[in-house]
């Protein structure tokens, strides 16, 4: 019995986001919840948190937004492109405004799940074996070039984000509770790789598609002082910890108890099922898709609607909240046929034709 151990934005729909006005503390909002000024108040921190890490990473505004919208909801996410576009910086500057353990593997096709886990060391003295926890025992992890090891490997990955815990022999090693994934691969290389089952791949809160920044962005970039530093060296107090664990913990709580109306669920749920019957909801594009999304689906985009409201300093869920995540959330849980392939459409265009067509309440 074991034993706990202690221990591209490439649509209009992520512009949209990107674009979001700033809220200010005097918004307009309902004032007959008592948590409304909890919630303003911290839509006004994070908007910081956010501010703060543009002046360390730029021209990826769309990428750190979406990596605190995940961060509220505790939903895993995987970061998909080419290298050199900030997705190690980003979560490495993150974590330091986080003040929390920060662990980060390189996959590669020898890795072995005691790599990632941990491994049990004999003591002669004592006759027993003693668990060495391995760096997934964190609180953010990244793992870059997810893609690149092997089933294995990715089976010890699945527990940890779905279960909360790794085991090693007989011993349950329990993470802890601010445990969070941020993988990356690339979209250019396939050999030599291993393709995440869509058993995994659904584990994922969003898929995050990271584009080269604009010339204006990447002119700003030689003239930061930390232009060629690494996080470590860069300016202290622009990267001075906003939030403990403690901290974090209560964000997600009050993420959680962000309203959602009656009316909003049931656009949620008719995108979903427009997904896996599109000609129920007028929709001529059955051809197009080969598997629509889950239920499990639904459940997150409800909840990265709530923190997306949090992170706007709102009580309450409105639908450029949903227009704003849908396609992250979904683009990795919906199949596209050969088709649609065929016919030069990707599953964010086939996505797109969805959002367009269901009826904003």
């Amino acid at each position: 019995m074991p034993r706990p151990h202690a221990a591209k934005p490439a649509n209009r729909v992520a512009q949209d986001m990107d674009s979001s006005p700033p809220i200010h503390i005097n918004a307009a909002v309902p004032n007959d919840d008592p948590t409304d000024d909890s919630v303003q108040l911290a839509g006004v921190r994070l908007h910081e948190l956010v501010a703060r890490l543009e002046t360390v990473v730029v021209g990826q505004a769309g990428l750190l937004r979406r990596l605190v919208v995940a961060l509220l909801c505790g939903g895993h996410v995987l970061i998909e492109g080419v290298p050199g576009l900030a997705k190690t910086r980003s979560a490495r500057a993150l974590a330091r405004m986080l003040d929390l353990p920060f662990r980060r593997i390189q996959f590669t096709p020898d890795l072995l799940p005691a790599d990632l886990t941990g491994t049990q060391i004999y003591r002669p003295a004592t006759g027993s074996f003693d668990v060495r926890p391995g760096p997934i025992v964190t609180s953010i992890l990244l793992a870059d070039e997810i893609n690149r090891a092997p089933a294995k490997v990715q089976s010890a990955l699945l527990e940890a984000m779905q279960e909360g815990q790794v085991t090693v022999g007989d011993e349950t090693i329990i993470l802890p509770p601010t445990f969070w994934v941020l993988a990356t691969q690339n979209p250019i290389e396939h050999e030599g790789t291993y393709p995440l089952p869509e058993a995994q791949l659904d584990r994922f809160l969003v898929k995050l598609r990271v584009d080269y920044p604009d010339r204006d962005s990447e002119l700003a970039m030689l003239e930061l002082p930390s232009a060629v530093e690494s996080i470590r060296d860069a300016d202290k107090s622009n990267l001075a910890p906003m939030f403990d664990e403690a901290e974090l913990l209560k964000l997600r709580r009050l993420a959680d108890s962000i309203r959602v109306a009656d009316a909003i669920k049931g656009y949620v749920v008719d995108i979903i099922r427009a997904t896996r019957d599109p000609k129920a909801f007028g929709l001529e594009i059955e051809p197009l898709l080969e598997l629509g999304a889950s239920p499990r689906a639904t459940l997150a985009l409800v909840r990265a609607s709530k923190a997306h409201a949090l992170l706007s300093g709102r009580s309450y869920v409105i639908p450029h909240d949903v227009k704003s995540l849908a396609i992250d959330v979904l683009r990795h849980r919906v199949i596209i046929s050969h088709e649609a392939e065929a016919e030069g459409l990707g599953v964010d265009d086939v996505l797109q034709q969805v959002l367009d067509h269901i009826k904003v309440p």
